[in-house]
């Protein structure tokens, strides 16, 4: 490390660690994983259901999933995983949205990459891709959405 270092510069360091010695905060981010344990079965469900019954182009119906999934995972995420009913609802669910829109970005980069260049089939490639913008999603909505 170099000698003229501020506080500044080491201080998120120091948090991230300040932070991981927290329980609650593991218990924060297992509650995270549940709800987007159920998320990714909805999200997979309405992708399959949308890919091989209605014969949808795998992107829209990954779109469509998604809102699916976002619209259950805000509720099930204010109200459980984060705790915070206390702020304003239309603020969180705005910031929400903007998280889950990167974290969408990502997954359907991911998911594109895993079908056209690795030939994974659709809903495996589906799978990997949402899970894999998962932790995005985690420490977007922590430290912005629902930040208390």
């Amino acid at each position: 490390m170099r000698e003229e270092a501020t506080a500044v510069e080491i201080r998120p360091h120091i948090r991230l660690l300040h932070g991981m010695r927290r329980p609650a905060n593991w218990l924060q981010l297992v509650r995270f994983g549940l709800v987007g344990g159920v998320g990714f079965a909805v999200n997979l469900a309405v992708y399959a259901l949308f890919v091989h019954s209605a014969g949808v182009d795998y992107h829209v119906a990954a779109v469509a999933a998604w809102l699916v999934a976002v619209i259950n995972n805000f509720a099930l995420n204010r109200r459980w995983t984060f705790d915070a009913r206390g702020g304003r609802a239309h603020f969180q669910a705005i910031r929400f949205f903007v998280v889950s829109l990167v974290a969408l970005g990502v997954s359907l980069l991911l998911l594109t990459l895993f079908v056209e260049g690795a030939g994974i089939a659709k809903v495996p490639a589906q799978a990997l891709a949402v899970a894999a913008s998962m932790p995005l999603n985690f420490l977007g909505n922590k430290l912005w959405s629902f930040r208390a």
